[in-house]
């Protein structure tokens, strides 16, 4: 018969191991633990892009080819770019002055100039101003051919607050005689588009 002291001992053994397997059970292991939160991403702002212009220094000048006819067109407004601002009447002058290949003495003329000047916000286009025409009011049209030139100032009128430039689409009707003694005219039309920055309209 065991003694009192090892049948303590017999007793005790099982109930510890019980205890430790009890307690080895409630533990989290190390790979159950909740993972940490991750860090939320801090947004970062975008810079506005930088809007083209080009009647940035004041003035630009353009050359164009409408089958044989070379025009040269100077542009440029008498209002700073500062002043630019949607709410402003914008004028855009320009000077066209053309030249023919062969030079052997056929006359230039312009029929019809037109400005189509259509408001931007970013990529988005706004609704489209009116159109403004001038269509010669002599037969067959206003002489243009160097040293003679063109000259008309167009106003681009009001557009919407949220517009950040505006996109100017110039159409140009021209006629040249067949021949130098013809009173006959081929016509050719050029176009040519400007963008121009819309400032900011100042505070209060």
């Amino acid at each position: 018969m065991p003694s009192s002291a090892a049948l303590r001992t017999w007793l005790i053994a099982p109930a510890l191991l019980a205890a430790l397997a009890l307690a080895g059970c409630s533990a989290s292991a190390p790979w159950a633990a909740d993972p940490s939160p991750s860090a939320t991403p801090t947004p970062v702002a975008t810079a506005p892009q930088p809007v083209p212009n080009d009647l940035s220094t004041g003035s630009t000048r353009r050359t164009l080819q409408a089958g044989p006819l070379g025009l040269s067109i100077d542009y440029w407004s008498d209002l700073l770019m500062d002043k630019w601002t949607a709410g402003a009447l914008k004028p855009v002058s320009m000077n066209l002055l053309a030249t023919v290949t062969p030079d052997d003495g056929k006359s230039v003329y312009l029929q019809r100039a037109a400005m189509l000047a259509t408001p931007m916000n970013g990529a988005t286009a706004l609704p489209t101003l009116a159109a403004q025409v001038d269509t010669s009011s002599v037969a067959p049209g206003y002489l243009a051919l160097d040293p003679y030139s063109y000259s008309q100032t167009f106003t681009v009128g009001a557009v919407p607050e949220e517009a950040t430039h505006v996109v100017l689409l110039f159409t140009y009707d021209m006629l040249v005689q067949t021949t130098p003694t013809s009173d006959q005219y081929a016509k050719q039309t050029a176009t040519d588009t400007l963008t121009v920055a819309i400032a900011p309209t100042p505070a209060g």
